[in-house]
């Protein structure tokens, strides 16, 4: 509603399977190989994210697969089935360390980089490997991928002239959301205030095509269509000086994205965390990565490089989370 169809679908969506089509316990942990906990973390987290899961487990991408050089989809694909089908108790993720920099050029090894970041970076490219064989597609078409279908959905931009009242809509796509905590203590009050609606005004007046000037306006964003699997940053690092926001902000195991939606009427629309991505130490510039996932079997892990252990539910919503993962 209000966006253009696409002309083609690149990926069948009746074919993404929101469930573990196998169930067993925790993979391998991942070896750290000199601050690399941050990519040991996220890669954990993409791991135990079921739909993503199901279909790399499948191997249907590198059956199809005639990309030459750098697939992301590829490395992704060999790099979870060693996990879930390994019988030691940790591996090394040689196949991503082997293209660090092609999942981004700023990055270097032995370096600490941002799990964030670095999660963006890597569904980008997954993004990309779903795209290579195909060219000219128009937004619509590039967003019906099996990445974008998991993890991606649209936002509006709804902006409302003060003057005449006329409405502007614009969307754009996005693979997470990033939320301010400066001024929330949960994730639903961060979630409130990112739909809570903005003036324009004075320096950041709104140019009306129907006015024909500047003028005071309102701007609020929506999530218009909601992803399968919404990944959350909660901004605890401040991107100037580095320096951390170390603030408890509470996240639900079960979340209702209805009253952030474009149409806030309606069925509840409910996510389950299955991921938890936590950093411990005073600024983005040192500390430590680890995670929390949920395995196959329904429980959930504390992965911490090559360490994976049991842990209880309450234990996961006591953490200090920077990413949160939800499947919808």
């Amino acid at each position: 509603e209000g966006m253009a169809p696409p002309q083609r679908i690149l990926f069948p969506p009746e074919k993404i399977c929101m469930v573990w089509q196998q169930r067993q316990s925790a993979g391998a942990g991942l070896l750290n190989v000199g601050n690399t906990c941050f990519l040991n973390a996220v890669l954990q987290c993409l791991t135990y994210t079921p739909p993503l899961a199901n279909y790399l487990l499948s191997r249907e991408h590198s059956q199809a697969c005639c990309q030459r050089g750098f697939c992301m989809m590829c490395i992704m694909e060999a790099h979870v089935n060693k996990v879930l089908h390994s019988s030691v108790n940790a591996i090394l993720p040689l196949a991503v360390l082997r293209v660090f920099k092609f999942i981004g050029e700023h990055f270097q090894l032995g370096r600490e980089e941002d799990a964030h970041d670095f999660l963006c970076c890597t569904v980008n490219a997954m993004q990309r490997a779903c795209l290579s064989a195909s060219s000219n597609l128009d937004i619509s078409s590039q967003s019906t991928t099996v990445v974008h279908q998991i993890f991606g959905g649209f936002l509006r931009s709804r902006v409302i002239c003060f003057s005449c009242k006329a409405v502007s809509d614009s969307y754009e796509a996005f693979l997470d959301v990033p939320l301010d905590i400066k001024a929330a203590s949960s994730l639903t009050a961060a979630l409130e205030d990112f739909v809570t609606p903005e003036q324009l005004d004075g320096e950041n007046c709104f140019k009306c095509s129907r006015c024909k000037k500047n003028v005071a306006a309102s701007k609020r964003f929506t999530v218009h269509c909601a992803p399968k699997v919404l990944t959350v940053c909660l901004k605890r690092f401040d991107c100037f000086t580095g320096g951390k926001i170390s603030k408890v902000v509470e996240y639900p195991e079960y979340l209702d994205l209805r009253p952030y939606m474009s149409q806030a009427n309606g069925e509840p629309l409910l996510y389950s965390l299955y991921a938890v991505l936590v950093h411990s130490g005073v600024s983005c510039h040192g500390g430590h990565y680890f995670c929390y996932t949920k395995a196959s079997n329904g429980l959930w892990y504390r992965m911490d490089d090559e360490s994976v252990e049991l842990h209880c539910i309450d234990t996961v919503l006591r953490q200090q989370a920077y990413l949160l993962f939800y499947a919808g």
